[in-house]
């Protein structure tokens, strides 16, 4: 089977998940945990913007257009389930600039990718309304020029970005879904009424949840509250990360290396990735 084909059966794959029940999107930051998420049965995995750059050593959106979109064609290549790209603001504050950056990722191999209506670099607030809903026709525009199947999700960033306002949210993600996306997601909701609030204003589109801390839900929850999607976001790059952090401190602060007891050996995952390569 050639690329294009196994890359259009995938984002076939993607839109159909999206038609009917709820599946969970776990968000990997490099090649070996987006193979395992593959194994475990998983039906489609989304990057981590904050997981692959704090893998590197930098703070959530300080990656490069380049870096992201190289990170995108190694995961989408690496496994044979449909990958959805965090690709936060579109990488510019130009639509036209966005929109050619959007073409790009497409051309990664991506079967969906979301834009957010906040800028990057750790920048405050959202964008205006108007704006919000012109980079979200934009990017529709631009997907629908390369003829690719690739589905869009509109975020509305309010509740991360300190403007946690759901009447606002709401407003935000009914135009996302006239402005033509095909999922949308308000990260950082948490309660009951805030879901069915996003999903009553969604008129029938997916809506993925972010069920990425200790909130109580589980995937048997969400869905009958109606979400179609969910994804964990950075939490479980952050679950690696805490781990090895605290291992590392009582090495380093008490020179005990008990942390590494009951570890999965080498020899476990050599036989989980072999004939991967």
């Amino acid at each position: 089977m050639t690329q294009a084909r196994r890359t259009a059966e995938k984002r076939d794959e993607f839109a159909r998940l999206h038609t009917s029940g709820c599946f969970v999107m776990p968000n990997p930051w490099d090649v070996g945990t987006a193979r395992c998420l593959e194994d475990m049965g998983f039906k489609a995995i989304a990057s981590t913007s904050s997981g692959h750059a704090h893998a590197n050593g930098l703070p959530d959106g300080a990656q490069t257009l380049p870096a992201v979109l190289a990170h995108l064609a190694t995961l989408s290549a690496a496994v044979g389930i449909p990958l959805n790209a965090d690709f936060e603001n579109g990488f510019a504050e130009d639509i036209q600039q966005m929109q050619e950056n959007i073409v790009q990722c497409v051309a990664a191999g991506v079967s969906g990718l979301s834009i957010e209506d906040a800028p990057q670099h750790g920048a405050a607030g959202l964008y205006d309304f108007e704006q919000a809903v012109d980079r979200i026709k934009a990017a529709r525009a631009a997907i629908d020029q390369t003829g690719e199947r690739v589905l869009l999700t509109a975020r509305t960033e309010g509740f991360v970005k300190d403007a946690p306002d759901i009447q606002e949210t709401v407003r935000r993600l009914k135009a996302f879904a006239d402005a033509g996306a095909d999922c949308l997601y308000a990260p950082g909701i948490q309660s009951q009424e805030h879901i069915q609030a996003v999903i009553q204003a969604a008129g029938g589109r997916a809506v993925n949840f972010l069920n990425g801390n200790a909130l109580g839900f589980t995937a048997e929850d969400l869905a009958q509250l109606g979400i179609r999607r969910i994804s964990v976001g950075g939490s479980l790059a952050r679950a690696a990360m805490d781990s090895f952090l605290r291992v590392a401190r009582d090495i380093a602060e008490n020179g005990r290396f008990d942390g590494f007891d009951g570890l999965i050996t080498n020899a476990e995952l050599d036989r989980r990735f072999a004939g991967k390569a």
